[in-house]
Parts: C-alpha cells; structure tokens; sequence
C-alpha cells in the first residue's frame, strides 16, 4: 500500500490528540507513532463485514470466529517519516495460532508492516490481532471474556500525565482519520447490544497515541523500539491518564490507567543510541 504524508494530515491528528507539536510544515520529521493514521484499508461498502471491518479472506485470513481484537503491538524505529514523504507499506501474516481460551477458542494472528520512503526502511511494526467466539459474555467492568488479564504487578510511577477523557468526538475524528469503520468505536446500538459492551470502545491505537504524547512530553523523543500490550478496553467518557517509570535497564515502562485504577495499555520504550532524558 501507498500513502503520502501530508501537513493537513499531521495537523488534524495534532488536534485530535491536543498534541503540542503543531505547526509541523513538510520536511519536518513526522512524530514517533503517528504513521499509525497512515495506510487505512479503503474498500467498497459492498466488501464491508458485519462488524464495518473489510470483509476476511482477502488478506486476513478467513477466520470463522466473529469477534476480533486488538491485542497489542510492536515498533521498530529506523529512520525518521518526513511531512512530505511518499510512503509504502508491505503487509505480511506472520504467524497464526490457535489456542483455546477460557470461554472457548481463540485465533491469534500476527502481521508484520515494513514502511519505507525514499530513504529505505522507516518503521518495522507487528500487530497481533485476536478473534474469539460471539457468544463470549462480557465480564467485570465491561471486559470481554478471552481477553487479556489486566492484573499486572504495582507500578510506581516517576511521572504522570494530565487526566484525559475520550469523548464521542474524539473517538470519531481518530476512527475518520484512520477511515476505520469498526462500529463499535461510532454505533453506539451496535457496541452494546450486539458487542456486548457499556458504551462506545476507545481505539486501542487512540489511547496508544495519548501514551507516546505523554512519553514525548514526559522524557523526550527519539525512542528505537515501543511495545504495547492491550490488557482491557477502555470506553468513552471513562477519564484515564497515563504513568510512566525508568525501568533498570534504562528502558521507560508505561501504562494507560484508568481512574479506577484499572490498566488498560502496557508498554514498554527503548531510547535510541544517544539520547538523553
């Protein structure tokens, strides 16, 4: 897939996310983690699952379970994505893994994106995407059964973000700019009645982007490598802030929480050779 970097696109998602780099002009390096909004999947409405999801089996393989989730992520940073830039994306399936669950089987697949501009390599990402059964109910605060487990061990917490809350408005100019029509982020009937869930679902890449910003404000930028793991979904109007720490080795740990104290997001970031925070 091809896409170009443009300033218009950088300043809309500085004002979805209220980042305070604005004012990016062409040429300008493109921030950490922001190609995410790049590369969007543009099929005819006719080719749209149930879900507003293309439909499986052109690429992602033809899973016969309904349900699908965003597990978790990790980015390999090479060279800097100007403003500007033409852009390609080489999408591979990487691995598939059945397991069985608690509630019934699980499908875990792993895709590895490659994007390059002029210069070569840019980013290396892998995605792991779950699918699970439609009849899994959906627990205690409004986790869906198979997920992962949001316990973790204590995390002390060297610095904290401002509190942030997903609105309606804010989910739906992240979903546009990513042309994402999964309806659980939009149709509010569809997320709780069909999904099973309280109220419209927070794009896990949202509240990924909120992280990095903090990581950006809170320690500074460049990092070589972010790793993410979604452990619970977080939904709209549900306030939640972002906590982070130096870890022994020198790494950055992180998390999305939230006011319940529930983690929804753990990660963890490399600094690049050089860098100082």
């Amino acid at each position: 897939m091809t896409d170009t970097v443009t300033p218009q696109l950088a300043e809309r998602l500085a004002a979805t996310v209220e980042s305070n780099r604005t004012g990016l002009r062409r040429g300008d390096a493109l921030p950490q983690g922001w190609y995410s909004v790049l590369f969007p999947r543009v099929v005819p409405r006719s080719q749209i699952g149930r879900d507003g999801h293309p439909a499986l089996g052109d690429f992602l393989p033809p899973v016969a379970l309904p349900k699908r989730m965003f597990a978790g992520k990790r980015m390999q940073f090479i060279a800097p994505i100007l403003i500007g830039d033409d852009v390609e994306r080489v999408s591979e399936i990487a691995s598939i893994a059945n397991k069985q669950g608690s509630t019934g089987p699980l499908v875990f697949v792993t895709l590895r994106h490659t994007i390059r501009n002029a210069s070569g390599v840019a980013v290396i990402e892998e995605q792991d995407v779950v699918y699970r059964t439609a009849a899994s109910a959906v627990g205690k605060e409004g986790a869906p059964a198979g997920a992962a487990k949001a316990s973790a061990p204590a995390f002390k917490a060297d610095k904290t973000s401002p509190v942030i809350t997903a609105d309606p408005v804010m989910i739906f100019r992240y979903s546009a700019l990513c042309f994402n029509g999964h309806r659980i982020h939009y149709d509010q009937p569809y997320a709780t009645g069909v999904e099973g869930y309280p109220g419209l679902v927070v794009n896990g890449g949202l509240s990924t982007l909120c992280a990095i910003e903090h990581l950006h404000d809170a320690w500074g930028l460049p990092f070589a490598t972010l790793s993410t793991r979604n452990t619970s979904p977080l939904f709209e109007g549900r306030p939640f802030h972002i906590e982070s720490a130096r870890e022994a080795d020198g790494a950055i740990g992180f998390r999305v929480v939230s006011e319940a104290g529930k983690t929804i997001v753990m990660g963890q970031a490399t600094l690049a050779d050089g860098s100082k925070t």
